[in-house]
């Protein structure tokens, strides 16, 4: 059953390379999703907030975290485990939708600043 939680300014959510047990969608708050690059430079990949959904993809292929995920205030997040992202939706397709809309959109997004820092 999904579950509702406060978060703190500075809370990690979770860290690349952790294994991937919840999928989140922001309730209020702002979050900020970044990667360790080769060189060890922390890389910021987007900046969420409200309806945004976050850590979906591990929950949906079974893989460890791509990024990591910090508060950058406080907010609120309900999870979902994948038991819970799983029946919703057998019982309502249609809420797939909005999940893929987000992955297209950062596909989109980082397809285009591999463009262009390839360039």
């Amino acid at each position: 059953m999904p579950t509702t939680q406060f978060i703190r300014k500075g809370q990690v959510i979770f860290r690349e390379g952790t294994p991937s047990d919840f999928a989140f969608i922001i309730e209020n708050g702002k979050f900020e999703v970044s990667r360790k690059k080769l060189s060890g430079k922390i890389e910021i990949l987007d900046i969420l907030d409200k309806n945004d959904i976050f850590g979906e993809m591990g929950i949906i292929d079974d893989h460890p975290r791509l990024a990591t995920v910090r508060a950058l205030e406080d907010g609120k997040v309900t999870l979902f485990g994948k038991e819970d992202f799983n029946n919703m939706f057998r019982k309502n397709p249609k809420a797939l939708m909005p999940i893929i809309r987000t992955l297209t959109g950062r596909l989109r997004r980082y397809t285009k600043r591999e463009r262009t820092l390839t360039r």
